[in-house]
């Protein structure tokens, strides 16, 4: 296999996997806990204007993921992702906290953010909405 069918094929995954992950954690604060309950916990960890703040937390995560996942506008919204959880760490006190996510720590926002770091450097990569529209369907298979 080429060198450039695996950065395709990693690209690809690298973004189903971290879109996931982004629109599970958006989808979980609009449905199990819900926007009121995000709200109260985000009120009660000291977030400012926590009902605004959890509308807008839960829907870059949840649409974001969503992008991610299809390859469009990936370093806009990878920059995105990474404005949300560098918030999330100082405002949730994450990066306060040591390392370990069940101490409350930042493992789970530093891996976002690398990964998202990747994405906002390379691109959506070949397998991408991005390159597809870029170059339109005929030429889409190749490299972004």
């Amino acid at each position: 296999m080429r060198n450039e069918s695996l950065t395709s094929i990693g690209l690809l995954l690298s973004r189903i996997l971290l879109g996931f992950v982004l629109a599970a954690h958006g989808w979980q604060k609009f449905t199990q806990w819900g926007i009121d309950g995000t709200a109260e916990s985000f009120s009660e960890i000291g977030i400012p204007a926590a009902g605004l703040a959890a509308v807008v937390a839960a829907a870059i995560e949840l649409v974001g993921g969503i992008l991610l996942i299809l390859g469009l506008d990936t370093r806009f919204v990878a920059a995105i992702e990474i404005v949300q959880m560098v918030l999330a760490g100082v405002l949730a006190g994450h990066f306060a906290n040591g390392v370990f996510i069940n101490d409350g720590g930042w493992e789970l926002v530093g891996v976002i953010i690398a990964g998202c770091l990747a994405l906002c450097a390379v691109g959506g990569g070949a397998i991408a909405l991005d390159t597809f529209f870029k170059r339109g369907p005929r030429s889409a298979t190749a490299e972004a």
